[in-house]
């Protein structure tokens, strides 16, 4: 090659862009350069350098630079950068110069099966919980019907055993001849002993209409349309004490749910249900619904043994249908002191005791505020006793009360709380209501 070549080719290199220049620029360069040793080196076009595909690499003297290679200017000047083809050469740079423009076999088959994967995930949401003929939601029953269920029972042995007035001897009994309440009519004494009678029966796993009452409590205050087992912690979400809500019904027998039952099925009181329900799941103002409606069916039962209910028996000619709204109204009444006074698990045996005197003392009065309380309802305003703010209305423990919390503290939803009915008392502690 003469002189005039090479200074032809010096020019021409001078007004090259540099390498770096045409990689920002994405052209194709060709440069020529001559090492101090005579020989030539050449780098081929870069073609879409920018893109990370370029499958041209430098060559020197006809060999192809790896990356470990340097390039020595007489034999001891290394090479101050190297393209980026020759970079390419290494592992990981090559590994990230193949993107996602160039899938391999593998990754298109991990795509596939992922893709598949989402759409089996996607169609989970459309599949309904498919129900063969031995596991058809069991279907939720009446009041009525379940009364009606028990009315056409022979329960001759349970009521051998009942205890449906308190034996008075003495001036006692002749103190409540003279100034007590009247007597029951005598053509209600039946339907009041079936009452008495229900409160002695145990729940019986082997009779539909037990375990259908059992499913209708637990699927009308959570809102489901699926049985739940028998037997589990679930039943603890909604106030039981533990994995079978038989176990908490000493002293009420199944008459506790009963009217549990009649709570939530009547239109009218199932609001008040789910309000009392919502307030006994509160963080700070937790308390077991189940356990607590145990202790109003309680409480109910004993006002009517100690005949207080009786004069409204026998005003409305029907002692079911007053008991079932005197304890809607007794539960209605622990909900408004629960809620307004920031009543916790702490303050429940306090609670309850004041409620069961007031209950007590005043029946006609307790019946009078439901029957006020449904019809604001009705009206859509906020019924009276009510706060719509829960901070509205400090609450004003009693000394009672400021001792218990002194030592016990906020009380937590764990607690368990143990209470004894009044058919598990003997006569000389009736009317007493203890908790354990």
């Amino acid at each position: 090659m003469t002189t005039e070549a090479f200074r032809g080719q010096d020019q021409e290199h001078a007004r090259q862009p540099t390498l770096s220049y045409a990689m920002e620029e994405d052209i194709d360069v060709t440069s020529h350069t001559e090492g101090l040793n005579g020989l030539s080196r050449e780098c081929k076009p870069l073609e879409e350098i920018t893109n990370g595909h370029s499958n041209h690499k430098p060559v020197m003297n006809g060999l192809i630079i790896s990356h470990n290679v340097k390039d020595h200017t007489n034999g001891n000047a290394p090479l101050r950068s190297l393209p980026i083809s020759a970079l390419k050469q290494n592992g990981l740079l090559q590994t990230l110069a193949a993107g996602g423009d160039q899938p391999k076999p593998a990754d298109t088959e991990e795509n596939v099966e992922l893709e598949k994967a989402r759409q089996e995930w996607e169609a989970l949401e459309n599949v309904q919980p498919a129900l063969t003929e031995d596991s058809n939601p069991t279907l939720i029953i009446s009041f009525n019907e379940a009364l009606q269920y028990f009315q056409t029972t022979d329960l001759g042995d349970l009521l051998k055993n009942i205890q449906p007035t308190i034996r008075r001897t003495g001036l006692a009994a002749i103190t409540h001849f003279l100034f007590g309440p009247p007597r029951l009519h005598r053509e209600l004494l039946e339907e009041r002993d079936l009452v008495f009678a229900i409160a002695q029966c145990h729940v019986d796993n082997s009779q539909t209409v037990h375990m259908r009452v059992l499913q209708t409590i637990y699927k009308r205050l959570i809102g489901s349309r699926l049985d739940c087992p028998r037997y589990g912690p679930h039943w603890e979400n909604i106030g039981f004490q533990g994995t079978d809500p038989a176990t908490d019904l000493r002293g009420t027998g199944f008459l506790g749910l009963m009217h549990t039952l009649y709570f939530v099925m009547d239109p009218e009181t199932l609001p008040l249900a789910r309000d009392i329900y919502k307030l006994s799941q509160h963080p700070t103002q937790n308390f077991p619904f189940s356990v607590m409606s145990i202790n109003m069916t309680r409480i109910a039962l004993q006002v009517l043994r100690e005949e207080a209910l009786s004069k409204e028996c026998n005003r409305r000619q029907q002692v079911v249908g007053v008991l079932n709204e005197f304890y809607v109204a007794t539960y209605l009444h622990l909900y408004q002191l629960w809620k307004t006074q920031q009543k916790t698990i702490a303050d429940s045996g306090f609670v309850l005791k004041e409620v069961e005197l007031f209950a007590k003392k005043n029946p006609k009065q307790m019946l009078r505020r439901l029957e006020v309380f449904l019809k604001e309802r009705r009206a859509g305003g906020i019924p009276r006793g009510m706060s719509p703010d829960p901070q509205a209305q400090q609450p004003s423990p009693s000394l009672g009360e400021r001792g218990a919390r002194a030592g016990t503290g906020q009380g937590s939803k764990g607690k368990e709380m143990h209470f004894t009915g009044v058919c598990d008392l003997p006569p000389d502690m009736e009317g007493e209501a203890r908790l354990i």
